[in-house]
């Protein structure tokens, strides 16, 4: 993999996967981890740090902070053990010895900021939302998973859908005429009474549930990354059960793979808009099947929509967007089209409330292509 992604001048995928275990097995650090009697305890900056106990005095321990050396009185109470340094950047952190919160955030915070934003907890799995394009949802990728267990490879939303799917062919023979899987995707805007930079926005969970087949749902608030996660199952599954057979590349996804992918681009133009909170904000709640043979081909999929916020489309908050078809229709819309439907400019709409807002790093003339090829495809 690293020699691929050099030829092809990629960033190597791998650092965002695997773990340099040579780096965590450091003898020193393990015997300054004992030495320092190191534990967490409570920081109104960080939520925890690390400290050393120097000297308890009834129920108030002594402790040095590990950042800058400063002394303080900590209660007994408040102070969580920390784990050997063995555990650091566990995958799943139902291993870990000392399983409090204080561990817990550490794990996730240090492998997030090691480009790590999959973690296991035991059945469940922790996406920490990376709010960037990361190299690891390639064919390549998917190869690396198909077929694997999932302690045998990196945590994954492709293990998560690996797990599920292997799981439904375990199955497939008791089951009548066919096979199903599916997952619910819960609304994008649940509401929360914490807002601020720290809060659970920035992580997704997706547990699995062992039934007759496999339910993979995606929980989170909104900009957790649900509709995110969701496309990178659809899209793994659509690779890995293609019915198109008898073709030369048997990777290559055939038309009704394509329609199950290009569902999504149109779905998200008249259903999502920009928010403060989240530039593509799923303003509906969309359940998906996915129908399969018993051979686990994909043979069909439906899916259903329900609770769209019409009122987004004629008033928005400050900051925020109606629905993406609207800007990308203005913004992409030839001479021609813009001629037979009499379009205007953004500022002629008085449902266009805050204007042409733009979304950085996106350009609604390129979305509009993809919209409309995408409705070509279908």
């Amino acid at each position: 993999m690293p020699e691929m992604a050099q030829r092809s001048g990629q960033e190597d995928p791998e650092r965002y996967l695997f773990v340099d275990r040579a780096v965590v097995y450091n003898p020193a650090t393990q015997a300054d981890w004992t030495a320092k009697k190191l534990v967490w305890v409570p920081s109104e900056r960080h939520g925890f740090e690390a400290a050393s106990i120097r000297e308890e005095r009834g129920e108030e321990v002594m402790v040095e902070l590990a950042e800058n050396g400063k002394k303080a009185l900590v209660n007994k109470d408040d102070i969580q053990k920390m784990n050997p340094p063995k555990f650091s950047k566990v995958e799943d952190m139902a291993e870990l010895t000392c399983l409090n919160e204080a561990s817990v955030l550490h794990n996730l915070k240090d492998r997030y900021y090691s480009g790590l934003i999959y973690t296991y907890s035991g059945l469940f799995c922790v996406v920490i939302n990376p709010y960037k394009n990361l190299p690891i949802y390639s064919e390549n990728i998917i190869e690396m998973y198909r077929g694997k267990k999932r302690h045998e490879m990196p945590p994954h939303i492709y293990a998560i859908s690996e797990s599920a799917y292997r799981c439904m062919l375990q199955v497939a023979p008791g089951l009548a005429a066919s096979t199903w899987t599916e997952f619910q995707k819960a609304w994008a805007s649940v509401s929360t009474s914490s807002e601020s930079q720290h809060s659970s926005s920035h992580c997704r969970v997706a547990p699995l549930y062992s039934t007759s087949a496999r339910l993979t749902a995606s929980i989170g608030e909104s900009g957790a990354g649900k509709t995110e996660n969701t496309k990178k199952v659809i899209q793994y599954l659509a690779h890995v059960a293609s019915s198109h057979k008898g073709r030369k590349d048997h990777n290559i996804p055939g038309e009704l793979e394509r329609q199950l992918l290009q569902a999504n681009p149109i779905l998200e133009s008249f259903g999502n808009a920009k928010t403060v909170k989240n530039d593509n904000s799923s303003r509906f709640g969309k359940f998906i099947r996915i129908n399969f043979d018993v051979t686990g081909y994909i043979v069909g999929a439906n899916i259903e929509t329900y609770l769209l916020e019409k009122s987004r489309a004629i008033r928005q908050a400050k900051d925020e967007r109606t629905f993406h078809v609207f800007y990308q229709l203005l913004a992409g819309a030839g001479e021609h089209l813009r001629s037979d439907l009499l379009l205007e400019g953004f500022n002629n709409y008085r449902f266009l409330s805050n204007g042409n807002i733009p979304i950085p790093g996106q350009q609604d003339k390129d979305n509009f292509q993809e919209t409309m090829e995408a409705m070509h495809i279908m």
